[in-house]
């Protein structure tokens, strides 16, 4: 089993979906794959169970994806 992550993600706009997060994070491979890999997969999203694709991730937020890892959102707009 590979080792789990623990990650700081930067976003340039307000938020990211979590569908966006999984995509970009090569999670999964599509984001029509997200509703599915949801189904199966608890995701705690800042320690809470989320399984909404489309659940907005805003800076300070924390992403816990089992068997994969911690992700840590952070805004690259925080001096504005």
């Amino acid at each position: 089993m590979g080792e789990i992550v623990k990650k700081d993600v930067f976003i340039d706009s307000p938020y990211i979906t979590l569908g966006q997060l999984l995509k970009e994070e090569s999670i999964i491979a599509s984001g029509g794959q997200a509703k599915w890999f949801l189904r199966e997969t608890a995701v705690n999203i800042n320690d809470e169970p989320d399984n909404r694709r489309g659940r907005k991730l805003y800076d300070g937020d924390h992403v816990e994806v089992p068997d994969v890892g911690l992700f840590f959102i952070h805004s690259k707009q925080e001096n504005e």
